[in-house]
């Protein structure tokens, strides 16, 4: 073919192909020859102009077989208008002759099965009548009246100079949209707010007005606002501009302007705090329907109504972070903001065995690829660690341990599994002294405790159902906790299991012990003697830590560029 000439379809020569599969079948051929028969026969030739047959000759015989050559002759051949005595034996079918007479019975029969198959069938009666019943961004609300919002937002506007709003301003916008006072942040930077540092009233509205046209309930909203362009959900990153505006304007944070080199470190825990809460699938990504079952939404709200942050214990507790922070300054003797398994292993005394440390550095709960390449975690991944050590009732820590300690992935621990983290177990109290209970003694209390449904394999959903499943976990990796809950009644530890009313979770009994032992320590002059200088802790004015005065994530930038672990959407875990 000569360059350049593009190839065309020919209608002639599928045409041709198909006229000769169909001449090449037995029936037509049988067809053909009949008729050439017919053809051939005397009289034929008197009839070629219609006229009608003469007496004397077979022109009945003739006539009631036409019909049927006729009919299949007439795409190809178009005969003219026939005469009312011609036509007359056209509707003739009641010929006593087999031969016609069956043909003719085909012919009608093939009609109407080509007109079935062109019939589109018509949708049952009860489909018709199923109402919407999925909607990603939020259930329409008929009550919105979007040019009542539009109209008390540019009655907003018109109080700021040139009707523009900073980012200062943003909080009477925010009341103006409906919105709790912290969504003035997203507000702002979906309106594009970053890039000039101010808002216009026409961009604004066109902004907003799209919103509440296409997202129906504040979880949709909020995730259109700070999502990626071409995103239907948020990743870590998304929530950075957010949390600054938090840290730079909350009267609880008030202290941390002057301490700026803490503001990523707080950012990055919220973060932290937030996926494991929120995202429940593991996924990296927060999307419409998890940000809706959970309470993270109800907590921003808050924001605005609690100046005391550490009484927002959820998500952005000041205090918990401070513990989380301080826990893993203890552990990173070199500072390098990396840990690796020696570090960790030292966690609370060895508590936990070298097994499960090597695990978690394993990649099986971490993300990124600086485990693989380096053998060490961020912060990121030490803040999941800790709030799945000290509170493993959580359905995120159950999640976090049971994929460390199923080594085969297969969704099922298995009897193999438990006993080879049991066996350092059994060794660590061997060398403390202790006598440790049989392998066969302890599988048959943990089947007690947790009751699978499956005799003799533990499941995820097992566990969660299970109301001890911290005794579980600690029984075969932490020998600290071990050996605290041998020494209590497992009466005692099912009643705490089952006590009613908003009582504290085990993580946050931890944190509130830990920030008072902190304190107690500041306060008794007793700060991290690890040869640093102290500098000023900005938890309070009283207080100082020993901290490296070098910036903990680099952050350079007003939003606070946190060096979140890297993420690849591929290559995160899924839940079991």
């Amino acid at each position: 073919m000569p360059p350049g000439k593009v190839l065309q379809p020919v209608l002639k020569m599928k045409v041709d192909e198909l006229f000769l599969c169909w001449l090449s079948e037995r029936s037509t051929q049988a067809m053909l020859r009949d008729c050439l028969q017919r053809i051939k026969a005397p009289g034929w030739a008197g009839r070629g102009d219609g006229d009608a047959p003469g007496p004397g000759s077979d022109a009945p015989a003739s006539a009631s077989r036409l019909p049927a050559f006729e009919g299949l002759s007439a795409p190809a051949v178009t005969p003219g208008p026939a005469p009312a005595s011609s036509a007359l034996p056209l509707g003739a079918a009641s010929s006593s002759r087999n031969g016609p007479h069956v043909r003719g019975t085909r012919r009608s029969t093939g009609t109407r099965v080509v007109q079935t198959k062109k019939e589109e069938p018509l949708p049952p009666a009860s489909s018709q009548s199923i109402p919407a019943f999925y909607f990603p961004r939020g259930r329409p609300q008929g009550t919105v009246h979007i040019d009542t919002v539009i109209a008390r937002i540019e009655t907003a506007f018109a109080q700021f100079p040139h009707e523009r709003a900073t980012l200062e301003d943003m909080g009477r916008v925010a009341k103006a949209c409906g919105c709790p006072l912290y969504w003035k942040g997203p507000l702002f930077y979906g309106a594009g707010g970053e890039r000039t540092g101010c808002v216009s009233v026409h961009k604004f509205i066109a902004m907003w007005r799209k919103i509440l046209q296409n997202c129906h309930d504040d979880a949709a909203k909020f995730v259109h606002l700070l999502m990626s362009p071409g995103s239907n959900y948020l990743v870590q990153e998304d929530f950075v501009p957010f949390l600054q505006d938090v840290v730079n304007t909350h009267p609880g944070l008030s202290f941390l302007k002057e301490a700026s080199e803490f503001h990523s470190r707080y950012i990055t825990t919220v973060i932290q705090r937030i996926f494991y809460t929120v995202n429940r699938s593991w996924s990296g990504r927060i999307t419409c329907a998890e940000l809706r079952k959970s309470t993270f939404l109800q907590n921003v709200a808050l924001l605005e109504e609690e100046a005391d942050i550490n009484q927002l214990t959820e998500f952005f507790s000041y205090e918990h972070f401070y513990v989380i922070y301080c826990k893993f300054w203890e552990l990173d003797t070199d500072h390098d903001l990396l840990i690796d398994p020696d570090d960790l292993a030292r966690h609370n005394d060895h508590a936990i065995s070298r097994k499960m440390v090597d695990r978690i550095f394993s990649g099986a709960v971490t993300r990124g690829k600086k485990v693989q390449k380096e053998g060490k975690i961020s912060y990121a991944d030490f803040v999941w660690f800790l709030i799945s050590e000290e509170d493993k009732k959580n359905p995120t820590s159950i999640e976090y341990w049971f994929r460390c300690m199923d080594l085969d992935g297969d969704g099922v621990l298995s009897m193999y599994e438990l006993e080879y983290f049991y066996e350092e177990q059994c060794r660590r109290l061997d060398n403390m002294a202790i006598e440790a209970l049989p392998f066969q003694d302890c599988l048959c209390q943990m089947l007690d405790l947790v009751q699978p449904q499956q005799e003799g394999k533990i499941t995820l959903h097992d566990l969660k159902k299970c109301k001890l499943a911290n005794v579980f976990f600690d029984t075969f990796f932490n020998i600290e906790k071990y050996l605290d809950q041998e020494q209590r009644e497992q009466l005692s530890l099912l009643r705490e299991s089952e006590s009613d009313g908003p009582e504290l979770s085990a993580w946050e009994k931890y944190a509130a012990e830990e920030y008072d032992i902190l304190v107690a320590e500041e306060a008794a002059g007793d700060p991290w003697n690890d040869g640093y200088e102290p500098e000023l802790s900005p938890v309070d004015p009283k207080l100082r830590l020993q901290l490296d005065a070098r910036p903990f994530l680099e952050a350079s930038s007003a939003l606070g560029a946190v060096d979140l672990y890297e993420y690849e959407g591929e290559d995160g875990p899924q839940l079991l």
